[in-house]
């Protein structure tokens, strides 16, 4: 358990500390030398012998996480420029979970974030009142309590005037809340509707790294049910998924991703990407690694008879987190594109784009955006295409790295399309003709959204919602959406 929780800036210098218990070894000299204990910048004393920094403390990186100093451990997270540490004599006790400690800090700093719209130094200290009112809620004798965002507003009404959006005042403000003495404490009684809905959407994002050749490297599916509630009363809500494999944790296959791919169509030329649709090794299947249910899943029926049922919270919340680990047998790519760099003359670059759609006819990708690297010296860029809009853009993270950027506003399945840019090269001899090639062994990054569409297969064959008190008719919505993560490349 902690026993202060202090809140410094990137200096080191305390903004606000709470001490949750007394402990000999930490005191208020512990927080005073932060900055010493962080960055090794000089301590001198002042005239009533508290530690002082120096003015010119330079701030530094934090690269460790956990610091040891004269007995004391020193937890420290960074968000923003602001410094949460937890201090913790002792890391053995049994009731300490390091991982606890880090995570709670994380909540402390979202809610924060939240009460101050941006959570930073200077909001912080205007702030200080509501800040340890909160942490009293949030943390009691060092022990995690509270950080359900919700179920705070419902009694800490204080507002920061500049940044957030004034808090409506319950008219039993002054009482205990009742989330506090019930069972549910992330939704509130008296909810009502006039049209009682549920929205449910499946997204899964797809990572995927391909070769030149159109064979699968390495995949993953990222996956997360997402409900949005509109339910009066306190109602029972049960969902059913098709495929129980996915939910006990045991292998899946994809049959419904093979029975869309049911009608094959030729892929590009120099590509030769896995048929799964002729193979018994398909089955090698997606092993699940992380499964993840939203606070409100009753664990007890999910372990009996898994089922997921629960009492949703009012609003948007993820009722599910999954992580799918594909082998490249069991996941062929959903778009293929390939790219060729041709130098003429040492003065004229070619480059030929040929994207292929690799999904069933009937489905139809959005937003398709392909990413091709491009050098950076180049002048009348000229392109060919019989599809969509083509620009140059420079990268946001580094401006010295171009991007050919092809913009697709939806693309079917089983398409094929070409592109071809040409860009004029400063005269170069051998040596900067290499230099300017290494954009070419760059990947190509693809992005895209597909609706109505699950690469895993799961399906929500019900969605449920009993009120016995109010015993009213719902109307349940759900939709499935797969789209590129973040990792969505071709290597060439």
């Amino acid at each position: 358990m902690s026993s202060n929780i202090t809140f410094c800036d990137l200096k080191g210098k305390c903004i606000l500390s709470r001490k949750y218990r007394t402990d000999p070894l930490i005191t208020k000299e512990s927080i005073d030398i932060i900055p010493f204990i962080l960055f090794g910048n000089k301590i001198t004393k002042s005239f009533d012998n508290s530690f002082v920094s120096d003015e010119d403390i330079v701030p530094g990186t934090i690269t460790n996480p956990i610091i040891t100093h004269e007995g004391i451990h020193y937890l420290v997270l960074q968000y923003n420029d602001v410094l949460a540490i937890s201090l913790l004599s002792s890391l053995n006790d049994e009731k300490v979970d390091i991982f606890e400690q880090f995570q709670f800090l994380r909540e402390v700093c979202d809610v924060f974030d939240t009460y101050l719209h941006v959570l930073n130094a200077k909001h912080l200290r205007e702030n200080f009142i509501i800040a340890y009112e909160l942490l009293d809620e949030m943390c009691d004798f060092g022990l995690a309590q509270l950080s359900d965002i919700k179920m705070l507003k419902n009694y800490i009404t204080q507002t920061n005037r500049k940044f957030l959006k004034s808090v409506e005042k319950r008219k039993d403000n002054l009482r205990p809340p009742e989330q506090l003495t019930g069972t549910v404490n992330w939704r509130n009684t008296g909810i009502k509707y006039r049209k009682n809905e549920a929205f449910l959407d499946v997204l899964e994002k797809v990572n995927m790294s391909i070769d030149s050749k159109g064979q699968v490297q390495t995949s993953e599916i990222l996956g997360q049910i997402n409900i949005r509630s509109r339910l009066s009363g306190m109602p029972d809500v049960k969902v059913g998924l098709d495929d129980k494999g996915l939910i006990t944790g045991n292998k899946i296959f994809i049959k419904r991703q093979i029975e869309n791919n049911e009608e094959s169509h030729d892929s590009i030329d120099s590509m030769d990407y896995n048929d799964t649709s002729n193979s018994s090794e398909n089955e090698s299947g997606m092993i699940l690694e992380d499964l993840k249910f939203h606070q409100c899943v009753k664990l007890s029926n999910y372990e009996n008879n898994k089922t997921i049922t629960f009492i949703p919270p009012d609003g948007d919340f993820t009722l599910l987190q999954y992580r799918l680990n594909c082998s490249s047998k069991s996941l062929k790519p959903l778009i293929l594109c390939e790219t060729q760099y041709h130098l003429h003359d040492g003065s004229r670059l070619q480059i030929i784009v040929r994207l292929k759609s690799n999904y069933k006819k009937q489905s139809i990708a959005n937003n398709v955006i392909i990413h091709v690297p491009i050098t950076n010296e180049y002048d009348t860029p000229s392109f060919k295409h019989n599809h969509g809009k083509v620009k140059i853009l420079a990268d946001e993270a580094d401006s010295s790295k171009n991007y050919l950027v092809w913009k697709l506003k939806n693309l079917s399945g089983g398409k094929d399309y070409g592109l071809v840019a040409e860009l004029q090269l400063p005269s170069t001899n051998a040596l900067q003709k290499k230099k300017n090639e290494y954009y070419s062994k760059l990947p190509t990054r693809v992005e895209f959204q597909i609706p109505y569409y699950t690469t895993s297969g799961i399906q929500v064959k019900y969605l449920k919602v009993n009120e016995p008190q109010l015993g009213y008719k719902t109307y349940p919505w759900v939709r499935y959406i797969t789209e590129s993560g973040d990792n969505y490349v071709i290597k060439k």
